[in-house]
């Protein structure tokens, strides 16, 4: 399975440098009435993409977190609320 994976990205990456290199020419942005900026249309889709991406990834990131310490929380009150003996109690012995 991580062969295919691997295999996945690599023909995501050379697809992506495909697309970058044959579309290598400036665009012009008209910022407001009188600012304009030439920029490479690779660059443009990478900074659309991380503007659109990483404010998503962000949030998820701190859910996650927030989860997780939720979640350790849970498992600390849990462990407080046992009984002494049934946290170290081994096996009961034979006899």
């Amino acid at each position: 399975m991580q062969f295919l994976k691997t295999v996945f990205w690599v023909l995501v990456a050379v697809i992506v440098v495909l697309f970058g290199s044959r579309n290598w020419s400036d665009v012009t942005l008209n910022l407001w009435s009188d600012i304009q900026a030439d920029i490479k249309l690779p660059v443009l889709l990478l900074i659309v993409f991380l503007i659109g991406f990483l404010p998503t990834w962000l949030i998820m990131r701190a859910r996650l977190w927030s989860h997780r310490r939720r979640i350790d929380a849970m498992e600390r009150n849990r462990l407080a609320s046992l009984p002494p003996e049934a946290e170290t109690q081994g096996p009961e012995p034979a006899l």
